[in-house]
């Protein structure tokens, strides 16, 4: 969607800039060019996944095309300095780099959610906004209309790039992700920026061999060893999430060949799936666990777990959601309607009844139970989206910073991988007490247990720095009494009772919104707390929906997800090129509201437009 009238782009402003030789940044320093700002944070998966959709178009368009990321935080530990650092290494970004730890530059561009891209134009006008993942075809699309407009005009530069790469790093394991214990006490460890899987001995150092590379694996996260006789029956003893790629793979230590056994290798839109394993897409997946006789996955892309029943022969794999709806949040009960935020890491107990979940988007700890009514969704320490901490004590009042991992200790308590609090806390499931373990660790993301005839230990996966290190566990665990936090965004002040919300989409040049088959939106709606929204909740076609908010709550978060389908053509008049495809853009917000007498009595969001 272009602009009737022309706003200019807002400064770019913050604490420093990474990828510049710590040279500052600015517009005017850009001008000539095609500007895609990109705000993101690291913690987020759909923020990655618009990483990888720009990698392209930043090569094709290199002489003309400058992505530009703002980092806006949404966890206290993103507003590291070191961390952001970290996680640009992390995830091999090429491109400057903006840190906007008060989200100074997050505001001036109205910023509502992560990710969200601003295109610039040549003499520095905003030309497009869009929220979610999936707009590179149409962005694509732009940025061709943009040279035509700006080559015609004179006003495009090429060259130039403001780009400076940094020292490459060298550390013999990079950012590792989960690990296994083989039955030999030796560990299988996922070297996820490496794209490998490493088996390591038992002093954590040595190396007996590497699998997998580039070309194979795409940051690897999740390793399962196997049961023996599953092992033998399938013929690899491994399972292995393959994150980028949005595949499960089966590995063979014997002659480390890998076996796809999940996943097309493009990433899962729908947001659903069913049926043959090696026919159905996937988004993300994160970790995998043995549970019900299936490998479970941790489908962090989408929210959700789902199950994988592996058979002799891989054709005849399946798959089928086990928990989540896509929405993201925090709602328990029956697993078909619970929400999930970006699952990260798995566990089942030792019984074989429950499985633990690390919900790293709410910074909660989760379960899924087995019971006579079917599969029941639990929520056992967390409290939502936007809450974090480092607060021990009873459960229902402690807090965590997104944790990755989760363990089951031999006494049945949970060993938490508290990521970005730097720690292990322990859940004790019948006191229902929340204690720490272990601090001081750079984002640690997984642990496995480790028992001899020394004692019971935990060998933590410290992912920012690089290794594995054992940790004994402490005869008394520790009791931190920190503060809460909330992720600090601006709210938007909006009328209270009746508020119209209005999302914009507006399908780039050569595609139509697709009616044969009926209204191809789809808006869903809810609040935080359920009583803010006292009219308008639910999922129904469309892109409006008229919302009455309730002045005695006064304030909280309304949760929209939506979705729009738009086809090449035009397909209502049959004008469809002979390779058309369809395209679906979708995007979920949490908007932190307060209701104030006088304010505004709509709300716009931005999907695709301006």
């Amino acid at each position: 969607m272009r602009l009737t009238s022309r706003v200019r782009a807002s400064e770019l402003e913050g604490r420093a800039w990474l990828n510049t030789g710590d040279k500052p940044l600015d517009l005017a320093a850009l001008r000539g060019k095609i500007v895609i700002l990109d705000f993101w944070s690291f913690c987020c998966i759909n923020c990655l996944h618009v990483l990888d959709e720009l990698r392209p178009l930043e090569e094709r368009f290199a002489d003309v095309l400058v992505t530009v990321g703002v980092h806006s935080p949404k966890f206290e530990h993103e507003a590291d300095p070191a961390a952001l650092a970290a996680a640009v290494d992390r995830y091999e970004i090429h491109h400057p780099v903006l840190d906007d730890p008060e989200l100074t530059t997050w505001s001036a561009y109205s910023a509502r959610a992560w990710p969200t891209l601003v295109v610039v134009d040549p003499e520095g006008y905003i030309v497009a906004s869009m929220s979610g993942e999936g707009h590179a075809r149409g962005l694509s699309v732009l940025i061709e209309e943009l040279i035509a407009e700006h080559t015609a005009k004179g006003t495009l530069r090429q060259g130039d790039s403001p780009y400076a790469a940094p020292p490459p790093p060298e550390t013999a394991l990079r950012f590792p992700g989960k690990a296994a214990v083989l039955p030999d006490r030796s560990f299988l460890v996922s070297d996820t920026t490496h794209h490998e899987v490493v088996h390591l001995g038992a002093d954590l150092v040595t190396e007996h061999a590497r699998f997998g590379g580039p070309g194979v694996l795409n940051e690897p996260q999740g390793v399962l060893v196997l049961p023996a006789e599953t092992a033998q029956r399938v013929g690899y003893d491994v399972v292995v999430a393959d994150s980028v790629n949005h595949q499960v793979k089966g590995l063979r230590l014997g002659d480390g060949s890998f076996t796809v056994l999940a996943g097309t290798g493009q990433q899962l839109r729908e947001r659903s799936g069913s049926g043959p394993a090696l026919k159905q897409d996937l988004s993300t997946p994160w970790d995998v666990a043995w549970f019900i006789d299936r490998v479970v996955i941790a489908m962090a892309g989408t929210h959700q777990l789902w199950a994988l029943h592996l058979a002799a022969d891989p054709q005849d794999n399946t798959v089928a959601v086990l928990g989540g709806t896509s929405s993201e949040g925090i709602r328990d009960g029956a697993a078909d309607e619970a929400w999930f935020a970006q699952p990260s890491g798995l566990a089942a107990s030792a019984d074989g009844s429950r499985l633990w979940v690390a919900d790293s988007e709410t910074s909660a700890l989760r379960s899924l139970d087995l019971t006579d009514d079917g599969f029941v969704v639990e929520t056992h320490v967390g409290q939502g989206l936007f809450d974090f901490g480092h607060r021990d004590g009873a459960a229902d009042q402690a807090l965590m910073q997104h944790p990755l991992g989760v363990t089951v200790l031999p006494d049945g308590s949970v060993a938490v991988s508290d990521t970005y609090n730097g720690a292990v806390r322990r859940f004790d499931p019948i006191a229902r007490e929340v204690s720490t373990l272990a601090a001081g660790l750079r984002e640690p993301s997984d642990a496995v247990v480790e028992t001899d005839e020394g004692g019971t230990r935990l060998v933590v996966v410290e992912s920012a720095a690089h290794q594995l290190v054992r940790i004994p566990l402490p005869e008394k665990a520790q009791r931190v009494d920190g503060l809460a936090r909330q992720t600090q965004r601006p709210r938007q002040e909006v009328a209270a009772g009746s508020v119209s919300l209005r999302v914009n989409f507006t399908p780039p040049t050569g595609q139509k919104l697709d009616y044969r088959w009926g209204d191809p939106t789809r808006l869903v709606v809810s609040a935080t707390p359920a009583a803010l929204l006292a009219e308008g909740d639910g999922s129904a076609e469309g892109l409006t929906r008229e919302l009455v908010l309730d002045p005695a709550v006064g304030d909280g978060v309304l949760h929209v997800s939506v979705q729009a389908a738009a086809c090449d053509g035009d397909p209502e008049t049959g004008e469809v090129p002979e390779h058309a495809a369809c395209h679906l853009y979708q995007q979920d917000w949490g908007i932190p509201v307060v209701l104030v007498d006088g304010a505004p009595a709509e709300l716009s969001l931005d999907l695709r437009g301006v």
